[in-house]
């Protein structure tokens, strides 16, 4: 099946949403029920296309926040202001609702429970999506991988999945960086992406470890550029980026 999700023939099939979850303020999980899903693997995305009834169409590409399951397809989506596509995924959709979702998309951008080298994640705001994917297929497959996050975002209320990243998980370490304000106590000041931050909630270099980074282009160039810095290899570097529309 992993291979067929990579590299299977696309095409557009009809989703239901069955399930929504809020994460934040502002971004919201949608399960959506899709007959014939091919399956996937962690890090993949998929397009979504909405129709209106005089024909306009408009998609946009969004990660995959689970493993496979059978026909179940989640994503997390974070409302765009005035985005057309997000607006409706996150405030227009009702129960049973459908919409057109094609993919699975990617191939290089993955990971795979099979794979037992260390792990860095790295994510910008709502870059955590696909990287929260590869958790949940670790912990799906009772993987012993040792893995790392660094989950960079404004304040402690724009926490994406933050119940469940709090639960023990043995083996996964988080660790999360304010950029405008910290909870109380905490001794790091609110400020971005340092190289202390990667040096230190990160593995260190000589064990070779993965590394995926998401999030917007400037996070990720940072953070790109601090790996490197701290001798890790630059074909280990996995990078995923996104634009202002989320595409």
């Amino acid at each position: 099946m992993a291979r067929a999700a990579v590299s299977g023939r696309l095409t557009w099939r009809v989703g239901r949403l069955a399930e929504t979850r809020a994460e934040t303020a502002t971004a919201r999980t949608l399960v959506f029920d899709v007959p014939g899903w091919p399956g996937h693997l962690a890090g993949q995305h998929v397009d979504v296309r909405l129709t209106a009834e005089d024909g306009y169409s408009a998609q946009r590409s969004y990660s995959l926040a689970a493993p496979a399951d059978g026909d179940r397809v989640e994503l997390t989506v974070q409302l765009v202001p005035d985005g057309e596509v997000s607006s409706y995924l996150t405030e227009g959709l009702s129960l049973g609702d459908p919409v057109e979702i094609r993919g699975p998309i990617g191939g290089w951008f993955v990971w795979r429970p099979a794979e037992t080298t260390p792990v860095v994640l790295v994510a910008g705001g709502s870059g955590i999506v696909p990287l929260m994917a590869m958790i949940r297929a670790r912990r799906q497959a009772g993987s012993r991988t040792p893995f790392r996050l660094v989950h960079s975002v404004r304040t402690p209320a724009d926490r994406y999945y933050a119940a469940e990243l709090r639960r023990p998980d043995p083996g996964l370490d988080v660790t999360h960086i304010y950029t405008r304000a910290a909870p109380d106590g905490r001794p790091r000041p609110p400020g971005r992406l340092t190289v202390a931050d990667l040096n230190s909630g990160g593995w260190p270099a000589e064990f070779m470890p993965d590394c995926f980074v998401c999030g917007p282009t400037g996070f990720v160039e940072t953070a790109a550029d601090i790996l490197l810095s701290l001798g890790h290899d630059a074909r280990r570097i996995k990078t995923e980026r996104f634009g202002p529309s989320g595409g």
